[in-house]
Order: C-alpha cells, then structure tokens, then sequence
C-alpha cells in the first residue's frame, strides 16, 4: 500500500473539519473505484459520472465509518449499491400493447385533470359502441372476461366450453373488436397510439 498517512487518519483529520484532506483518500482510491464502477457500468462516460457520486456519498457518509473493517470495505459497498441504483434507474421497462395491464395501468393514472376522466370515459363508450357491433358470442365472451373479470376457468364453466376454446373464442373476438374499432373509430384509435 502506499507510504504516508493511514486512510484512519486521514478520516479523523476530514472529520475534524480539514475538508481538504479527503483528496487524500481520493487520490488514494480513484483508481480502485472506478475499476469497480466500470465493471458493473459499461460506458466510460456514466462510470466516470458515477465514481464521482461514489466519493461524494463517501463524504458525507464518513462520520458513519466505525473502523470495524478496511476502508476499501467499506467504500465497496457504497460502490455496489451506488452501482445497482444507478442501473435500475437507467433500466427501460417495455411492455407489449398486447398486454391490457399496461392500458389499465395508463388508464388509472391520475394525473390531476378531469380531462384523463373524461378521456377514459370516451374511451368506454367507444369500446362499449363496438362490442354491441359484433355478434352475441363476441360480446359474451368480452364481456365476461373484461367486464365481469371472469378467469378463462370461470368463462368455461358459465358458457359450458373447454378452457382452451374459450381462450381460442377471446383472442378472435379482440380481433373481430379491433377491426370494428378501427373501421367505425379510426381518428379515435389514432389518437390512442399516439
């Protein structure tokens, strides 16, 4: 390790209030920390950007360093929960338009205006126009499933079909649904997948 003044006594100095001190331990450390930063973060630009936080959070963290282990110990698991935050952030959840969870989730968003009510409203109604459109099967079985919050367990039971079928009977009414509402609400459905 290098010669010079122990990382306890350099803490001790930072803590009695020579700030400056701390470009001691940063100096000592940039290279350890940044090794390990980029491991875990493989752009250059974002590990540099992220070892710098690291020593930040260090600082203001270094009242709360007991002694009890090294300090490289120490300043590793700031640089792994540092790390770890870091990327969960950066993370893009993308999810397929298929899945309805994801329209509910942006239908009961609230962002404070009536508007997103009303909007939501339209939206029903529209949905609600189509599946009257379609035949008695369609609209039964959508129904069911959306309305009612039926299992496709549950539709078998009621409609006296196998799980499979009515499953089969589902995906072919969405798409007799779509197509209607494509046909009979085209500017509406734009404005939906804008």
């Amino acid at each position: 390790m290098s010669t010079g003044p122990s990382d306890i006594e350099i803490i001790s100095r930072v803590l009695k209030g020579e700030q400056q001190a701390y470009a001691e331990l940063v100096n000592r450390y940039q290279n350890y920390v940044f090794t390990l930063t980029l491991r875990f973060i493989k752009s250059r630009e974002d590990a540099e950007e992220v070892s710098q936080d690291i020593f930040v959070k260090a600082y203001r963290s270094l009242a709360d360093f007991r002694g009890a282990s090294k300090f490289s110990t120490w300043l590793y698991t700031i640089v792994n929960t540092t790390c770890i935050t870091f990327l969960r952030k950066k993370r893009l959840v993308v999810q397929s338009l298929d899945n309805e969870k994801v329209f509910e989730s942006v239908e009961n968003h609230d962002s404070g205006f009536n508007a997103n009510q009303v909007e939501h409203k339209s939206r029903v109604n529209m949905v609600t126009m189509a599946i009257t459109m379609l035949s008695h099967d369609d609209s039964e079985i959508l129904t069911l499933f959306y309305k009612a919050e039926q299992s496709l367990e549950e539709i078998s039971q009621i409609l006296g079909l196998e799980p499979n079928t009515v499953k089969v009977r589902l995906h072919r009414a969405r798409q007799r649904l779509k197509d209607k509402m494509e046909a009979f609400f085209s500017e509406e459905v734009k404005d939906i997948y804008r």
